[in-house]
């Protein structure tokens, strides 16, 4: 499968996990997860869904190693940092290490794609 179906599919598992979660916070009213809740809104189906879009318009652009990269470190740091974040909303700082390190490794996927685009995304 492409890479831009792939982004686009999980983006709707991330969309669909931070609604629950924004309903389970309404419900029992506990909202110190909001910021994991908006990061994975904003980050997981948000930006994932436009990475999908970009790569199924721009085919040549998800062929690339720069895709491949930026796939992998994507989806592998931003669930290591919601789950860090998430700890350290609930006062629990035992995986503070998460948040040292996944973060930066996602700002590192994102700079592969920004490269992507201006290097592959092309009007034809």
């Amino acid at each position: 499968m492409k890479l831009g179906f792939l982004f686009l599919k999980i983006a709707t598992l991330y969309f669909l996990v931070g609604i629950v979660m924004g309903l389970v916070m309404e419900i029992i009213q506990d909202h110190s997860l909001a910021g994991a809740h908006a990061h994975i809104n904003l980050v997981g189906w948000a930006s994932m869904g436009l990475f999908g879009v970009v790569y199924v318009l721009f085919p040549r652009a998800g062929e690339t190693l720069l895709a491949k990269l930026h796939f992998w470190l994507f989806n592998i740091s931003l669930p290591l940092f919601m789950l860090g974040l998430a700890f350290v909303l609930v006062g629990n700082e035992s995986l503070m290490i998460l948040l040292q390190i996944f973060p930066i490794i996602l700002v590192l996927s994102v700079i592969l794609f920004v490269i992507n685009v201006f290097l592959n995304v092309k009007e034809e």
